[in-house]
């Protein structure tokens, strides 16, 4: 079904005209003759205006005696009409989608509003929530437009790829020549041996290079279908066409999204190269004994991905569940949370200071084993499937905790860390698979690198000189750009630290107020707990305030995200009204 809207067949502009003449309408097919005439008729089935002399071919060929005439005047800003393709049909029932669902966000027609969302809370007419929201319509297209971005920059690569490995095969027989006047038929035979290798190679490489480069060229005209469909129903759609369109797409754009992206972070760089020996074995000899050097052929991943622009994919939280913290029977205070982390098998590990305590969670939040210790514990971190670090206790240790597969905790070691100052540590994350990130507690230096075996060093990083009092920061790190997070209470402040180039951004926004806990969540973007607004704030690498989400519990006070990037969880700090909840995170 397709619905209408106007389209302006004829210029009309108030600068253009001139008081008491006539907008004049012109002969279409006269004018791509180069004539100027008058048109007296619209033909809807030839889509044009014609003359009375253009016209009469309606009367000669049978064809056209059908077509339907109309007074051109009557038709200059006649109703144009946007395909719509079947896309405002439901793919179940068949039925137009005349509703939208705002708690599963999706489309919906009568049968499905009523069969499947009849327990949603919300549920309008498309007409009614149409064009109320155009930002989203921004956002995807400015989705769209980062992976058609993205899709170019890896055919750029991909082509350079394939230049470059030409120029290192080239240049190995410019080695090779100037070495054949001394040894021409050794360097022959060389010349033989290398181009068959290489051929071998650069076909192999070729043929993936070329697999891949088809593949993202598809996603790139994928994306330009969309974004041109996109833009004709935002020119002459109506607002309900334009928001089924952009529903419709959003889905194939987050699909497109993560392809190109993982695509981004898989490229492969082919390189050739050849070193002499510095003495030959001359012949008789087999090729392979008397070769005057060692033929290296090398597919591999880069070292490093950091020229590959960071993507900021914006996702929603979808709450799964939700339990109140309660003081109960042997607690000696009412819970606080002060560290949240998830073992790789999706069960949550809890930190309650002030009643001393390790819990174990399972994916209900139901409660299913403890720990009591004899210290306050501050922070957690899971570094293997049975593993955790905690800090608290002494002020240079950190406790090593075995965690069972069938949730009973127990001590392995205790870490005393050869300390550079007298220093507490607050917040723990894992740095790479033998070193921690520790915050620290009335220290000049509120973040250091401690190894899993106690020893303390520094970052390369120039913090201020400013010391940080027990709850006032947070820290974590992006183990894939070397960024440091620090979240700064009292100044309402979140700092990203690039620790290769010691360069920092600062992030200050009316929607960051007491920033608290913090977690790096999918594509390695930034989650903030801010206190003072009730919300999750998502923020990319470079600073930018990417999304906001609004939490049903007051000032926020520790957030972390499972180990493949699905699930989120937050605790606050209320007193009398502190929860524990757990969200899907959802593009």
């Amino acid at each position: 079904m397709a619905e209408s809207g106007k389209l302006n067949l004829v210029k009309n502009s108030s600068d253009d005209s001139v008081s008491g003449r006539k907008e004049q309408i012109l002969c279409q097919p006269c004018s791509r003759k180069d004539l100027q005439t008058t048109a007296d008729v619209f033909c809807s089935e030839c889509d044009e205006f014609q003359c009375s002399e253009c016209s009469k071919a309606h009367t000669v060929y049978a064809f056209m005696k059908n077509h339907q005439l109309e007074n051109a005047a009557e038709a200059k800003s006649k109703p144009a009409t946007f395909d719509m393709k079947g896309m405002d049909n439901c793919e179940q029932h068949g039925e137009l989608l005349k509703f939208f669902c705002e708690d599963e966000n999706q489309l919906c027609c009568s049968t499905c509003a009523v069969v499947d969302h009849r327990k949603c809370h919300s549920v309008v007419e498309v007409q009614k929530i149409a064009g109320k929201s155009r930002s989203d319509g921004f956002k995807l297209i400015k989705n769209m437009e980062e992976v058609k971005s993205k899709a170019e920059m890896i055919v750029k690569h991909i082509d350079s790829s394939k230049e470059q490995l030409s120029k290192d095969i080239k240049a190995i027989f410019v080695e090779i020549k100037r070495m054949r006047d001394d040894m021409n038929k050794m360097f022959d035979d060389l010349e033989v041996y290398v181009t068959r290798e290489t051929d071998e190679f650069q076909a192999e490489v070729t043929n993936t290079l070329e697999k891949k480069r088809s593949s993202v060229k598809k996603h790139k005209a994928d994306v330009t279908k969309s974004l041109d469909i996109v833009d004709t129903v935002s020119e002459n759609g109506t607002p309900s066409q334009q928001f089924i369109v952009k529903q419709k797409i959003k889905r194939q754009a987050n699909e497109l999204y993560r392809d190109v992206d993982n695509e981004c972070q898989n490229l492969q760089i082919a390189t050739v190269s050849f070193k002499f020996d510095k003495t030959l074995k001359l012949r008789p000899l087999p090729i392979s004994a008397y070769v005057p050097g060692k033929l290296t052929l090398k597919y591999t991943l880069p070292e490093t991905k950091k020229s590959v622009a960071p993507v900021n994919p914006q996702f929603k939280l979808t709450k799964i569940t939700s339990i109140d913290l309660k003081q109960t029977g042997d607690d000696v205070e009412e819970p606080l949370y002060t560290g949240l982390d998830f073992l790789p098998d999706g069960r949550l590990f809890a930190i309650d200071n002030k009643n001393k305590q390790c819990l174990i969670y399972n994916e209900k939040l139901e409660k299913v084993g403890s720990y009591q210790v004899l210290y306050s514990p501050q922070s957690v971190v899971a570094i293997s499937e049975e593993e955790v670090a905690v800090t608290g206790g002494g002020q240079y240790q950190i406790d090593f905790l075995r965690v069972s597969k069938s949730n009973e905790i127990t001590l392995i070691r205790t870490c005393i860390v050869c300390n550079m100052t007298e220093n507490r540590y607050a917040s723990i994350c894992l740095k790479d698979d033998k070193n921690f990130v520790v915050g620290t507690i009335d220290d000049t230096t509120p973040v250091r690198i401690v190894s899993m075996s106690g020893e303390e060093k520094d970052f390369s990083v120039s913090f201020p000189n400013k010391k940080y009092s027990i709850n006032t920061i947070a820290c974590n790190y992006i183990r894939n750009t070397e960024k440091l997070i620090l979240t700064d209470r009292h100044e309402h402040t979140v700092y990203i630290y690039d620790v290769a180039t010691n360069t920092r951004v600062v992030v200050k926004d009316d929607q960051i107020k007491e920033p608290r806990g913090v977690a790096v969540g999918p594509s390695d973007c930034i989650l903030v707990c801010s206190g003072n607004t009730n919300s999750i704030v998502q923020i990319s690498q470079t600073g930018r305030i990417l999304l906001s989400f609004k939490l049903d519990m007051k000032y926020p006070y520790r957030v972390c995200v499972s180990k493949d990037k699905s699930i989120l969880a937050v605790t606050n700090s209320r007193k009398g009204k502190t929860k524990l909840q757990l969200f899907k995170l959802t593009y």
